[in-house]
């Protein structure tokens, strides 16, 4: 099912023509190919854009699509037609020519991500990792301009110098006049005589690069770092792309994260958990003493306060939630038996079963 168009374009369902064509030009500018050429998606959403402002800037169609929604459109015979389209700028052009992306001017630079794996301590502490990966930067044999050394660069004869193409195509909003860059020289409305060797008359070339990144102390799985101007190069004095650093901090088996908190399970004997003890827990500083109190409950929580993550900015270290896991024991020998079967004499009728009720003894179990 189609998104509701109102919400497409970010508009209130009351806004005018002229809400609704300036939401439709700030879209399209986001979405502009020579600006998300990284981006597969970035081609689906413009047309989900346009077909909403098709729909939204038709009174007729508006009126249609407020009382019935999409169903009352297509009962009504319409049916978005981007087929016509040879390519995504195309139909970028259909709505606004080639304003504000001038062929042959600098183009920018696209963005780059890599994936760089950490360890939950890598994230506690902070650390530096070392990335590779493929970017795009200027030919050095020619400088950027694709010719070979020592031979001109001449007017490209498919475009005249122009950088643009025209052609007239059918189209669902009629017969309209598209203009593209030219496929020959790119909008630049220049070609080398000689292409250069090195890039082939491109004018840049694919690096394979290597930089050490630093990581930020408090990190979480899936947040990226951004780094200005390491993406790829751009063209014609276009300012380069950025590199996304997307973190992965690998599952630590002794600890989930919550937030800054870290949570783990201590194993506590059953006699301890009555008796109380100070037991050994592991953290990420090392083994670290816990007081485990007499008559400690099956599932409840101990803390070690500030033990936990750090934050990724300001803010204060967050704790270890120690979760008791009161182990019972399996199998008992004839000895053990013995002693639990006393106790359980001992202890019979004294266990306090109506201090509590059921919801209480819920809640705190699954606390």
């Amino acid at each position: 099912m189609p998104r509701d168009y109102y919400e497409v374009l970010g508009v209130a369902r009351d806004a005018d023509d002229a809400q609704i064509k300036k939401a439709f030009r700030r879209l399209a500018r986001e979405l502009h190919p020579d600006v998300n050429a990284h981006d597969p998606t970035a081609e689906e959403r413009f047309k989900e854009a346009a077909e909403a402002y098709e729909v939204l800037s038709d009174g007729a169609r508006r009126q249609q699509y407020d009382a019935y929604g999409h169903e009352g459109l297509r009962t009504g015979g319409y049916r978005p037609d981007f087929e016509g389209f040879g390519s995504i700028s195309d139909l970028f052009s259909a709505f606004f020519g080639q304003g504000g992306f001038t062929p042959g001017g600098p183009q920018e630079g696209a963005d780059v991500s890599v994936v760089a794996a950490i360890t939950l301590a890598d994230s506690a502490r902070g650390t530096q990792v070392e990335v590779g990966y493929d970017a795009q930067s200027r030919c050095e044999t020619c400088h950027g301009n694709g010719a070979q050394p020592g031979t001109r660069i001449v007017t490209c004869a498919r475009c005249g110098g122009s950088g643009q193409l025209q052609a007239v195509t059918r189209s669902p909003f009629g017969q309209i006049v598209r203009t593209a860059a030219c496929d020959r020289c790119h909008g630049d409305g220049r070609v080398p005589e000689q292409p250069c060797p090195s890039c082939g008359g491109r004018g840049m070339v694919i690096d394979e690069r290597r930089l050490v990144v630093d990581v930020p102390a408090g990190i979480a799985d899936g947040q990226r770092i951004r780094l200005p101007g390491r993406g790829h190069e751009g063209e014609r004095g276009g300012a380069a792309g950025d590199l996304y650093v997307l973190v992965r901090v690998a599952e630590d088996e002794r600890f989930v994260r919550d937030g800054d908190d870290l949570v783990t399970v201590l194993d506590v004997p059953v006699a301890l958990a009555a008796l109380g003890a100070t037991l050994e827990v592991d953290t990420l500083d090392g083994l670290l003493p816990l007081e485990v109190p007499a008559g400690t409950q099956p599932g409840e929580t101990l803390l070690l306060r500030g033990q936990g993550m750090p934050p990724l900015r300001r803010g204060r270290r967050g704790d270890l939630r120690v979760v008791v896991n009161v182990a019972i024991p399996r199998r008992l020998d004839r000895e053990s038996r013995e002693l639990f079967e006393r106790l359980a004499e001992r202890l019979d009728g004294d266990h306090h079963a109506g201090d509590e009720g059921v919801l209480g003894k819920l809640r705190r179990v699954l606390r």
